[in-house]
């Protein structure tokens, strides 16, 4: 016999879900959304009763391709703060596209008759979070970053619950829930055991400091200028090494052969294969004249970011939501580099999350030189202890049960299951 709760009595019916899902377009809009969608499965919704409203744009049609949710794609771009003709001429279009978003969103939240409607941010979530308000359906958002995004601080009034990743955030009915991030990455094993197998995996010595550095897929162009100077500046040092994710926009920049794709792994990598494009421009650690200096992989991208994370010593990185969530998951001290001009200064305001906790820390855009980084970096990895520390109080920020936490707040106030508008 079937709970009376359960959503084989209500939900999955023609025209009828638990829940719609709104936003996307980045990673990190999409990757929270997916796991509390996953979350309420695993609490006993089925998967026909649950609906995203994603991006045109981005990575959510291939993301979302397969895992059994309903998908409506939905128009929009990011507007250009520019007067110049080019801008103008995209903004109307974006605009246009916002209208119709919004349109469609409408539409597609009549048509489900959800119990409630999840807003992760983007201009999908808008266009969910209007549906929300015309429907009269309730409404919960989701914001893991330690500042609100637009969408949200506009719907933030109406929401019945707001599910953040961090404390401080200053949305109203605020319920702290943490930000779910990828179960490899909460699993990642930083026990001495572990990180030798994750080295071993990338193929990184396991008797020399380990600096990690990357920003995001397509790059961070001073990121790489600056680790790209202190390397030269590390030339001679045997007990460092680098791994320098450059990303696919500047691979370029640092392979003699841009249109190499892949390589067979590196000696002692794992048989999954090796990252991206090597590039033979690094400092080998031991070459045929016997020289041992800085030991310098850089690779166009990386997926294996479980083993990054594990075998890292120190990461610098930039401080978007998820990677800020991801490093407190795994317990891996950083080197925080905020995006400047990102919407609210919200990568300034993650940084600081773990710089109050003593669990990484920030060096502004502008001083992330050669010389700047280097001197963080020297400082940080002559001090095994402070380092450990950091790891500490960055695993401590962690919340492994953030999904099921975020599921049970959408749970707690969907509307009652005879259909109900509560008031």
């Amino acid at each position: 016999m079937t709970a009376p709760d359960s959503v084989a009595d209500r939900d999955g019916v023609a025209g009828r879900r638990y829940a719609v899902v709104a936003g996307g377009g980045t990673a990190g809009h999409l990757q929270p959304a997916l796991a509390i969608a996953e979350a309420l499965v695993a609490r006993g919704h089925d998967r026909a009763s649950i609906e995203f409203l994603g991006s045109e744009r981005g990575q959510d049609a291939a993301t979302l391709s397969g895992r059994g949710f309903a998908v409506t794609l939905l128009p929009g771009r990011g507007i250009v703060r520019s007067l110049a003709p080019r801008a103008l001429a995209r903004n109307a279009r974006s605009t246009y596209e916002l209208v119709v978003a919004v349109v469609r969103g409408v539409g597609v939240v009549g048509r489900a008759r959800p119990r409630v409607v999840v807003a992760v941010g983007g201009y999908a979530s808008l266009a969910g979070a209007v549906g929300a308000l015309v429907h009269r359906v309730p409404l919960v958002l989701v914001n893991v970053d330690a500042v609100p995004g637009a969408a949200n601080r506009l719907f933030g009034r109406f929401a019945r619950a707001s599910a953040v990743g961090w404390e401080g955030n200053p949305l109203p009915r605020a319920v702290v829930t943490g930000t779910p991030v990828r179960p490899e990455i909460a699993a990642a094993d930083r026990t001495p055991t572990g990180r030798a197998a994750a080295r071993a995996q990338l193929g990184l010595p396991d008797d020399r400091s380990v600096v990690v550095v990357f920003g995001g897929s397509l790059g961070a162009r001073q990121i790489n200028r600056a680790v790209d100077g202190a390397a030269g500046r590390w030339r001679d040092r045997d007990d460092l090494a680098i791994y320098h994710i450059v990303g696919r926009r500047d691979w370029g920049e640092y392979c003699d052969d841009p249109a190499v794709e892949r390589v067979p792994p590196l000696p002692g990598a794992g048989a999954g294969g090796g990252p991206v494009a090597v590039s033979g421009a690094g400092f080998p650690s031991d070459d045929a004249h016997g020289h041992r200096g800085l030991d310098l992989v850089r690779v166009a991208y990386e997926q294996r970011m479980a083993a990054v994370y594990a075998a890292a010593d120190l990461v610098v990185c930039r401080a978007g939501a998820m990677t800020v969530a991801e490093l407190a998951a795994a317990g891996t001290p950083a080197v925080l580099v905020p995006l400047p001009g990102a919407p609210g200064d919200h990568q300034t305001a993650n940084a600081r999350v773990l710089e109050r906790a003593a669990a990484a820390v920030l060096l502004p855009d502008a001083d992330c030189t050669p010389v700047g980084l280097a001197g963080v970096v020297e400082a940080l990895v002559a001090d095994p202890g402070r380092l450990a520390a950091m790891g500490a109080a960055a695993a401590s920020l962690g919340r492994p049960d953030a999904a099921d936490a975020g599921a049970a707040v959408v749970e707690a106030n969907a509307r009652p299951a005879d259909g109900r508008v509560a008031a």
